[in-house]
């Protein structure tokens, strides 16, 4: 197999160059970190080589779909990078989905193999062992298993140009409705990891805290590939607990935080309950995405770790990158910042028509992080995005003079309540305020002529907190048309492997209150 073209300095064309041009720019630099094993950038470079070489003696063709049912490890990045060396589509997904998500994936995408982490998820061992998988050793990061091949599966034509050849295939959260495959370009990622790895003035001398699951592309390009193309360290942990993040960060050298809100979350009430101070001698750059953050988490964040909560903001279908806060400018408010360079965005109203700065809208994207499109669904493709490649993002946003942005919420997700436009994300930005208040999520509930609020409510540990309270909490700080009719106090809320709340249980749940 000739080793790629991409040397010393050159910008990588695909993703799997960043692999031997890092063999090359940063040699025996640390690449991948995780309990008890190191890869360099030169080992890591060796493993996928071979790696890539198993495959193809696997009977791995270009244009398969490769199947990796994985949690955060070193394995799963050389996996998906081998498949890349291979032109094959990397499929990757979280090993806690149940069996039957696995099988709705394994059954739209018709993997020519399927690769399960089984050393370090329980979930992938017993994923394999239902598909009657094999030991599988790769050099240097350990044993996968592997199933059997697939001989129905029919490879997918590739293209040497990386804005048209599918890098990775991502499927988008959901609880019901068919599996929906995002297919993201080579050009798609390595712009996120680009644009990650300079917004955050990511070094080689920097370990990036990698807990977001690599198979939600958050975690696989804003995080793992920025920090490829940069030349850092990845800290790879399979499983996110509040002890460990504690640990990373007070012991491990941590510089680079990403993280969803409930992370914060959880390790500020890790703190909590400890009684001990959180140290993080090393942490420079602390950033939010992937839901939205309220105003009292990202204060007390702040006051915590006594810098900025970074925000920022992106889709599966925009690789993600859309926009974020930079690091030289950062906000007190909720703002996502402006649109990362490269990115045109637009917010428009329900005629299409370009909305005045201050106005919500929803918001529109073009740019070269747009998807290539929901694999073997144009028409689903078609819905989203515009002839001229505007993708209709779904979600509500206003700009500021300045072009900063702020997410008012879904589209789907407004409330209209007597005739006025209630935003969930505002009602939960009150709730949050509360003291007793970890997370809410706020949906809206059909009534007759009418639409309710209704709000979820996650309270801290040894809280008392009752629903009158907070409720009279909320009258104090909201006008009577937004104030939740209903709030439901919940042990936690329902959420993806990502820390994503999910939404579309709990307006299920609402709806379905027993009258």
């Amino acid at each position: 197999m000739t080793a790629p073209a991409a040397g010393r300095g050159e910008a990588p064309r695909r993703v799997d160059e960043l692999a031997p041009r890092g063999a090359l720019a940063f040699g025996n630099l640390p690449a991948l970190v995780e309990a008890g094993r190191t890869l360099n950038y030169r080992q890591l470079a060796e493993a996928v080589e071979e790696t890539a070489a198993s495959l193809v003696r696997l009977s791995l063709r270009p244009g398969d779909r490769t199947l990796i049912v994985n949690e955060n490890c070193a394995a799963a990045i050389v996996l998906a990078l081998a498949a890349n060396r291979c032109r094959a589509w990397p499929v990757l997904v979280n090993a806690r989905l149940s069996a039957r998500e696995i099988e709705a994936i394994r059954g739209h995408s018709v993997p020519r193999r399927t690769f399960c982490t089984v050393e370090v998820s329980p979930e992938a061992a017993g994923h394999a062992a239902r598909l009657g998988s094999e030991p599988l050793a790769l050099p240097g990061v350990g044993a996968v298993a592997a199933s059997a091949c697939d001989e129905a599966a029919v490879p997918e034509a590739v293209c040497d140009a990386p804005g048209a050849d599918v890098g990775a295939l991502i499927y988008t959260s959901g609880t019901t409705g068919a599996p929906k495959g995002v297919m993201l370009s080579h050009s798609n990622l390595l712009f996120a990891a680009r644009s990650g790895a300079t917004l955050r003035r990511v070094g080689s001398g920097d370990r990036v805290y990698a807990a977001l699951p690599i198979s939600h592309v958050f975690g696989l390009a804003s995080v793992a590939l920025s920090t490829l193309f940069a030349g850092a360290a990845l800290h790879l942990v399979p499983r996110f607990t509040p002890e460990g993040f504690a640990a990373a960060l007070a012991v491990e050298g941590v510089s680079v935080v990403p993280g969803v809100p409930a992370m914060y979350a959880r390790l500020l009430d890790h703190a909590r309950r400890s009684g001990k101070p959180l140290s993080a001698p090393r942490a420079r750059f602390l950033y939010a995405g992937g839901a939205p953050l309220d105003p009292q988490l990202k204060a007390d964040v702040e006051r915590v770790f006594g810098q900025p909560l970074h925000n920022g903001y992106g889709l599966t279908e925009t690789s993600p990158s859309v926009a974020s806060t930079r690091i030289d400018s950062p906000r007190t408010d909720l703002s996502i910042g402006p649109p990362v360079p490269g990115i045109e965005v637009r917010i428009v109203d329900a005629a299409g028509r370009v909305v005045a700065p201050g106005e919500v809208g929803e918001l529109h994207i073009r740019g070269p992080n747009v998807m290539l499109g929901y694999y073997r669904a144009p028409e689903l493709t078609a819905e989203v995005v515009s002839a001229d490649g505007w993708f209709n993002t779904g979600d509500l946003a206003r700009a500021d003079v300045d072009g900063n942005l702020f997410i008012a919420g879904r589209t789907k997700e407004l409330i209209i309540r007597s005739g006025f436009n209630v935003y969930p994300v505002e009602v939960e930005g009150v709730l949050t305020q509360h003291p007793d208040v970890r997370q809410c999520a706020v949906v809206g509930r059909a009534v007759p002529g009418n639409e309710e609020v209704v709000a979820f409510v996650e309270v801290r540990e040894g809280s008392a907190a009752t629903p009158a309270e907070l409720t009279a909490f909320a009258a104090e700080r909201l006008a009577p048309y937004k104030l939740p009719a209903e709030i439901v106090i919940l042990p936690t809320l329902p959420a993806s492997a990502t820390g994503k709340v999910l939404k579309s249980a709990l307006r299920e749940r609402a709806q379905n209150k027993p009258t």
